[in-house]
C-alpha cells in the first residue's frame, strides 16, 4: 500500500520536509486546509517559530482537524517546533499544544538562535552509523511518561522520543540528506 504524507506548511521549513519525502518516493502535501487532511497516513510538524505555529494554527481553523486526524491513529512526526506543539507539558509556559505525546520540553532548552548546533548522535533504532543533527533554537525533551519510548538521547537530553504514533525529535533532520528519520515514521503510519 502506497503512503500519502501530509507536511503543515503554515511556517518553517515544510519544504525541507518534502524534499525529504520526495526522495523517498513518497508522495507528499503541503497541509494548509483541513480538507488536505483527509486521504493522508501521516502529518510531519515542521520546526519553526512555535508561537507563531499555533497563531496560523488557530487563523487556517486547522488544530480541531488535526485533533480529529489524531482521534484516527494516523502519524504524526513533530521536529523542533513540532516537538512542542505535540508535547503535553511545556514547562513554565500554558501555551496551546496538542498533548499528543507524554513527554515535557522546555522551549529554547539550548539558549538562544546563537547557540545553535550541529553534533552527531548514536541511536540504535538507526544503526550503526550516526545520525548528524541540527539544532536550532532547539528544545529540550526534559521528562517522558512511562508509555514513551526514548529512541535517542545525548548527555542527559531526550533527542527522539516516540509514543504509539507519535514521533519527536529536538533536532531537524530534514536539513541534511539522511533520510531514515523519515523513513521510520513512514513505516509506522497506517
Amino acid at each position: 500500500m502506497s503512503k500519502k504524507i501530509g507536511v503543515l506548511a503554515l511556517q518553517g521549513d515544510f519544504e525541507a520536509h518534502q524534499r525529504m519525502l520526495n526522495k523517498l518516493s513518497i508522495e507528499n502535501i503541503a497541509v494548509r486546509k483541513a480538507e488536505q487532511l483527509e486521504d493522508l497516513n501521516g502529518l510531519i510538524i515542521p520546526g519553526g517559530e512555535s508561537t507563531t505555529l499555533i497563531k496560523l494554527l488557530h487563523a487556517f481553523d486547522l488544530a480541531d482537524p488535526i485533533k480529529e486526524f489524531y482521534k484516527m491513529g494516523k502519524g504524526f512526526f513533530g521536529t523542533c517546533a513540532g516537538s512542542i506543539l505535540l508535547a503535553k507539558e511545556i514547562e513554565n509556559s500554558d501555551q496551546f499544544r496538542f498533548g499528543f505525546i507524554d513527554i515535557t520540553v522546555e522551549r529554547n532548552g539550548y539558549g538562544r538562535q546563537v547557540d545553535s548546533f550541529e553534533d552527531d548522535i548514536h541511536a540504535k533504532e538507526f544503526g550503526k552509523r550516526p545520525i548528524h543533527a541540527i539544532f536550532i533554537r532547539a528544545p529540550k525533551i526534559t521528562a517522558c511518561g512511562k508509555s514513551v519510548s526514548v529512541l535517542a538521547e545525548k548527555d542527559n537530553s531526550i533527542l527522539i522520543a516516540k509514543e504509539k504514533n507519535v514521533l519527536v525529535s529536538t533536532f531537524h533532520p530534514e536539513l541534511t540528506d539522511d533520510t531514515r528519520l523519515h523513513s521510520y515514521f513512514i513505516d509506522k503510519c497506517i
